[in-house]
């Protein structure tokens, strides 16, 4: 989402920034790239795919259907059947994939019977185009609905340290074993009251705010899976490090950062 123009729109003014962030991030040991080809829009499918593919047996690219982008700052839900299979193709030609390995519903168009949308991406799965399937912005209520009618691998919830709105659904992916992709994992660098229990516990573990928050979401959930964005092999350097705080944070820090109101 970073990678684009400002407000997720156009072009990023620095290309070749973009694709070499894409590059160290892989070479770094991370191996799972999250887009959506409501990102520019189409601009960060193509970046991925320039920069990447063909990609290594490990790495697993997500992409997503079902907004639209008739210019900046506006998100539109579509979960007609024939935008999702249209989206489709048009991603795996930008991605330069064969197979999607995971596909994901990026809103519950209520105009649009839900069974309809996940119809077809079990369509898209039928003909060999995706793999798994996942659900983006759901309540614990719809993503019942949706499992009902297939398998859900994995659910993408706005969830950081500061807003933990969703926490029920954290706790039945987490239950079920459905990876939770949380997307703003630190509030668009807003984590609101958090700010200066993070800053502590940084200072405790010679890191970052930004890396601490990114801990306490592995800390959370089992099966949490953060995405944080960045246009900068900087802070990318930097997220990747919340991996190696989890084991180095106390059970006191842990339990001063579990206890922070939402």
């Amino acid at each position: 989402m970073q990678i684009t123009g400002d407000g997720v729109w156009g072009v990023p003014d620095d290309r070749d920034g973009a694709i070499a962030v894409l590059r160290a991030a892989v070479e770094m040991g991370v191996n799972f790239i999250d887009t959506a080809d409501a990102y520019g829009p189409d601009v960060s499918e193509t970046l991925i795919g320039e920069a990447l593919a063909p990609y290594g047996d490990d790495v697993i690219i997500a992409t997503k259907a079902g907004l639209v982008r008739p210019g900046p700052g506006d998100w539109r839900p579509d979960g007609r059947p024939e935008h999702i299979r249209a989206a489709c193709d048009g991603s795996l030609e930008r991605l330069q994939l064969e197979r999607i390995p995971l596909y994901q519903l990026h809103r519950i168009d209520p105009e649009v019977p839900v069974a309809e949308s996940i119809g077809t991406m079990l369509e898209l799965r039928a003909e060999g185009k995706i793999d798994l399937i996942g659900v983006s912005e759901v309540t614990k209520e719809q993503l019942a609905e949706v499992r009902d009618l297939c398998d859900v691998a994995a659910v993408q919830n706005r969830f950081n340290v500061g807003d933990r709105e969703w926490s029920d659904v954290v706790d039945a992916c987490d239950a079920d074993g459905i990876a939770f992709i949380p997307w703003f994992p630190l509030g668009s660098n807003d984590l609101g009251d958090a700010v200066q229990v993070l800053d502590d516990v940084a200072d405790a573990h010679d890191s970052s705010r930004h890396a601490v928050a990114l801990a306490w979401l592995l800390h959370r959930s089992s099966t949490m899976l953060p995405i944080p964005g960045t246009k900068s092999i900087g802070h990318l350097e930097d997220n990747v490090s919340a991996a190696h705080l989890v084991d180095a944070i106390t059970a006191d820090e842990w339990a001063t950062l579990d206890g922070m109101a939402s």
